[in-house]
C-alpha cells in the first residue's frame, strides 16, 4: 500500500462494503481489500472471515473517515 494511504478498517467483508458505501456517501473515496479472497484466488487461504476486509482511504482523510466509522460502531 502506499504511504498515501492508511487503514481505517479492518472486519467482515460485509461490513467493510456497507462502510465503504458511507463513506463514499461523505464524499470519502476508499479502497476495499477481502485477503481472504485475495489467497484463495492465489491457491491457498489465509485469513478468516472476521478479519478478511481491510478499508483503507487516503492518509487526508482518514480522520474523518474514523470519526465516521466509530459512530456507525457506537450506534449498532
Amino acid at each position: 500500500m502506499s504511504d498515501d494511504l492508511k487503514l481505517v478498517y479492518t472486519g467482515s467483508i460485509i461490513e467493510a462494503g456497507y462502510l465503504a458505501e458511507l463513506l463514499e456517501e461523505n464524499n470519502l473515496t476508499s479502497i476495499l481489500r477481502d485477503s481472504l479472497s485475495e489467497s484463495v484466488i492465489a491457491g491457498w487461504a489465509s485469513g478468516s472471515p472476521e478479519d478478511a476486509a481491510r478499508l483503507y482511504v487516503e492518509t487526508a482523510h482518514a480522520e474523518a473517515a474514523k470519526k465516521l466509522i466509530d459512530d456507525y460502531l457506537k450506534s449498532r
